[in-house]
């Protein structure tokens, strides 16, 4: 059985198991809430890759480890941290988290068995990226979805400019402008989930999956779908939602928001007004170019985008350098973004974003498809 677990390099923030026809991978970084580090993505790459060729293993579920006595984490992410100490380094391996991030959001997206991700507490930003392509989402009550990048200056990747696409209406501009946390009702709505399982419900459910009999595929889905409810309903303002952020520009949608006269609007139009104004134009472009884009496609873009978030400006200019320094390193909660103002943004330094910094054939993600 040991040879269905190639070696693994990440010092333990990677665990993997196989019971029966299940090949089990849990995220065990729980003090960073599971923060994915390059070394993770190395190692559940290397796993996927295994598993997809041993017919021993018949499904792939994903899972993150528990604090003890505190509340849950599937993955909050990628580690900000070391993006904000290796731009500043000019640090090769940046660029390499980001490539094979990307190339592993790929691989569950088109992996060929069914992958469950067990999305327990906070997925955000990279738990959306290893967790959107499985084929059964499974939330519960806790469970807090967000794209949440640009409040450090960034913009939803790891496919989040394809996925929050797929949303329906202007749902999708409105994750992504405001980085908004969602519950499990609003994520099986709109796509972003499967199936709502409770959380008292979860423990037993885990434990099957770990140690009960898992003979096929099928029973590995029925583990799960036999302890399936109905999410909690939502009272998300729908129509607001289109209304604001169906408008043509992203000063339009200030503009509509500002002329609102109701507490939701105002709240909105207040997180938006602490955002880099540069990089939620960036933002805006990425997911109304998302609608036309394949998932391949949209990740060679988004490699060009988080390329030139770093470079673009240099480090020490970047909005996402800044925007980390602010909310994790210094904490302030302060960022001087360049420029403070929706109104001062360059159109032309936002689109230099969406040109390619490599040639077609030279491309990172090429060989994507």
């Amino acid at each position: 059985m040991n040879d269905l677990i190639p070696p693994l390099t990440s010092d333990g923030q990677i665990l993997a198991e196989v019971n029966g026809c299940l090949g089990l991978i849990t995220l065990n970084r729980p003090q960073a809430l599971n923060a994915l580090s390059l070394a993770m993505i190395r190692d559940m790459t290397t796993l996927l890759n295994h598993w997809a060729v041993r017919a021993e293993v018949q499904a792939v579920a994903v899972l993150g480890a528990g604090r003890e006595g505190k509340a849950p984490a599937f993955c909050a992410g990628g580690d900000i941290r070391f993006f904000h100490q290796a731009a500043l380094a000019g640090d090769p391996a940046l660029g390499e988290f980001f490539t094979e991030e990307y190339r592993l959001d790929h691989l569950i997206h088109n992996f060929p068995k069914p992958c469950v991700a067990l999305m327990d507490g906070i997925v955000m930003g990279g738990g959306m990226g290893i967790s959107q392509g499985a084929k059964l989402r499974v939330v519960n009550e806790r469970s807090q979805l967000a794209m949440p990048e640009t409040g450090i200056g960034l913009f939803p990747d790891v496919g989040g400019g394809w996925f929050l696409a797929q949303c329906p209406g202007h749902v999708g501009e409105w994750l992504a402008l405001t980085g908004q946390s969602i519950g499990a009702g609003d994520a099986i709505t709109w796509g972003l989930a499967d199936v709502f399982v409770s959380a008292g419900h979860w423990p037993a459910m885990v434990e099957e999956l770990r140690h009960g009999e898992q003979t096929s595929a099928e029973h590995v889905v029925a583990t799960v779908m036999g302890r399936a409810d109905i999410a909690p309903s939502s009272d998300t303002p729908m129509a607001l939602i289109d209304h604001h952020f169906g408008q043509p520009t992203l000063a339009a949608i200030l503009e509509s928001l500002q002329a609102a006269d109701d507490d939701w609007s105002r709240q909105t139009l207040a997180t938006l007004q602490a955002r880099s104004p540069t990089m939620m134009a960036v933002t805006l472009e990425l997911v109304r170019r998302g609608r036309t884009l394949d998932l391949a496609d949209d990740l060679r873009l988004e490699r060009d985008l988080v390329h030139h978030a770093f470079h673009l400006r240099g480090a020490a200019r970047s909005e996402t350098v800044e925007g980390i320094r602010a909310l994790v390193i210094d904490k302030d909660q302060a960022p001087r973004w360049q420029p403070a103002k929706v109104a001062e943004v360059d159109a032309t330094e936002v689109a230099a974003f969406f040109v390619s910094p490599w040639t077609p054939d030279t491309h990172p993600l090429r060989d994507l498809e």
